[in-house]
């Protein structure tokens, strides 16, 4: 899917209006594959970001942060299937999904090299497409079969078995002052829960891979 400039400033407007009113069509109160979402931080409310900036150390891939301003389109993330296989509308808690950077193209993506600030593993943009882009969707909310809107969920990395994570408590410098590290960690906590907010969600059928 492309989005023109015109498409993404109506998904920010339209995105802020559901966050506020908390009011979803039931259509679209499960988050679908094909979706163009931002994911929030739960804490902290930062959004996960990447841009065109690498790591000094470990990979040296792309970074991944977790960004403040809610307006920014490098904080957009397009939901596919696991590696190698498809999936439907309605994502069941327990499924396996990979998120892709709209505006890079890149996987969310971890694997074996320590993150750079908390010393736990690094989370990266991966230009490739390999098993280390697999996350498991685990629903907070034992009565959910479905990931739900707003609803908080943790991505657990499936080659590594460890969860998505962020704090306050790592932020960088220049040249990205203020962001958030994320990484991946060992334990759940309330630092590894995470939730959609601003997104085009759909409702059919469509398969994506």
């Amino acid at each position: 899917m492309k989005l023109t400039n015109a498409s993404l400033l109506l998904l920010g407007l339209v995105g802020l209006a559901n966050c506020e009113s908390k009011k979803f069509d039931p259509e679209f109160t499960a988050v679908t594959c094909s979706s163009v979402v931002k994911i929030a931080h739960s804490p902290t409310g930062y959004r996960l970001h990447s841009h065109g900036v690498s790591y000094g150390s470990g990979s040296e891939q792309q970074s991944v942060t977790g960004y403040k301003d809610a307006d920014d389109t490098n904080s957009l993330w397009t939901i596919h299937g696991a590696l190698n296989t498809y999936c439907k509308r309605g994502i069941k808690c327990g499924s396996v999904i990979r998120l892709k950077h709209l505006n890079t193209g890149r996987w969310l993506h971890s694997h074996h090299f320590r993150s750079p600030l908390s010393n736990q593993q690094e989370v990266s943009a991966f230009d490739g497409s390999d098993s280390g882009d697999n996350w498991e969707v685990r629903c907070v909310d034992n009565n959910d079969e479905y990931w739900i809107r707003e609803k908080d969920v943790r991505f657990f990395h499936k080659d590594t078995q460890k969860y998505l994570t962020s704090s306050q408590h790592f932020q960088f410098r220049n040249p990205i002052p203020g962001q958030l590290e994320v990484a991946a960690t060992e334990r759940a906590s309330e630092q590894t829960k995470w939730k959609t907010l601003e997104g085009i969600y759909f409702s059919d059928n469509t398969k994506t891979n």
